[in-house]
């Protein structure tokens, strides 16, 4: 039986033809791309089945599935009963024991090749992988034998892209990321404590829209979503950048919305979309509620010690900078402002007076 494609599934829940190109034309948009591709999304999106995918769960603490069901743009109802054929979640299936095992296997070998492995987790490697142990074995066996046969693998999370706090120093259980591990098939990494669920959606989009994987950063990331600092897109941008700087919790540049550097935020060094997709239906994100970021996404943000020391050094237009290098450059802007106004003024008036001594010369000679 052959799979029922998106487009069918959402007219058959009611979606009518419009709000179907309307849909198409916001994904479009959401990946960043020019509003030509729309139709080229629709038309996959007519004739393409579902993507298959298979979600397991390593050493991890659900947070990344929790992310994912508060989805908002679009809502997780529509991306597991429209956009994605969800064949296996250990979290959202109702099956447990032998029958989920069984869902496993059967899983695999309905969509041998074609299916997304998506792996919340790390894994561990110390005795043996005997902490991390899913249907008597470890959990190793069942990320590789996922991996075999999957189109594609999707590190989700932070604690499967980088180890997250499991492998934290002194890295007690040998923790081991799932790039580390899967060998001979594309692995993505879509970072963060808890990723941006709107990520995930995407992501389908694209390799059902182009039929191919998106393009991807030097570290194996989403780039359309890591490709920028948090701070490249923060609200609190403009203080910065005027060398405005909350000193204190809840001083007056905190009440001000001032920029939380001094406060050891984070958002400097760390590529990740929360300014732009935000949280909770893109109300917020944790700057703008007023807690600095803690660089969640980035690479052993766990081991950089005190979430509220903060960082030294600035990428800034490829060069680094400080706090108090942008407060000095916008204390010697103002002064080189008042001694260009002192200048030109300076030279204004010699042009008058030139002008006046002019004036006067002529009015004698007649």
């Amino acid at each position: 039986m052959s799979r029922e494609t998106h487009y069918e599934v959402l007219a058959r829940n009611g979606v009518s033809r419009r709000d179907f190109l309307r849909f198409c034309a916001m994904t479009a948009a959401w990946l960043g791309l020019a509003p030509a591709a729309a139709p080229e999304i629709a038309r996959a999106l007519e004739t393409r089945p579902r993507l298959p995918v298979i979600w397991i769960e390593g050493l991890s603490c659900t947070c990344c599935t929790e992310s994912f069901i508060r989805s908002s743009h679009p809502l997780a109802s529509d991306i597991i009963l429209n956009m994605i054929s969800l064949d296996y979640n250990d979290t959202l299936m109702a099956a447990a024991g032998a029958q989920a095992e069984e869902a496993f296997e059967e899983a695999i070998a309905k969509n041998r090749g074609n299916y997304i492995l998506a792996v919340e987790g790390n894994v561990p490697m110390g005795c043996d992988g005997m902490y991390c142990i899913d249907g008597g074995r470890p959990f190793l066996r069942k990320l590789l034998q996922g991996a075999e046969h999957a189109r594609a693998v999707v590190a989700w999370g932070t604690c499967a892209s980088w180890g997250c706090i499991q492998a934290a120093r002194p890295n007690p259980t040998s923790v081991k990321t799932v790039p580390d591990l899967v060998r001979g098939k594309p692995v993505i990494r879509i970072p963060g404590c808890p990723p941006l669920p709107e990520v995930m959606s995407a992501l389908v989009a694209f390799m059902v829209s182009f039929d191919r994987l998106p393009e991807l950063d030097s570290q194996k990331r989403f780039a359309a979503f890591y490709g920028q600092h948090v701070h490249d897109q923060c609200v609190r941008r403009a203080h910065f950048d005027a060398g405005e700087f909350v000193e204190a919790w809840d001083d007056e540049g905190a009440r001000k919305g001032y920029c939380l550097y001094k406060m050891g935020c984070r958002g400097p060094t760390t590529f990740n979309a929360c300014p732009v997709t935000r949280w909770n239906d893109g109300v917020s994100y944790p700057i703008q509620a007023g807690h600095p970021c803690l660089g969640c996404s980035e690479q052993g943000f766990f081991d950089q010690g005190s979430f509220y020391s903060r960082i030294r050094d600035i990428p800034l237009l490829n060069t680094m900078t400080t706090a108090e290098k942008v407060a000095a450059g916008v204390g010697g802007a103002v002064a080189a402002g008042v001694a260009a106004h002192a200048a030109a003024s300076a030279v204004f008036h010699l042009r008058e007076k030139s002008r006046r001594m002019c004036d006067e010369n002529s009015a004698g000679e007649e």
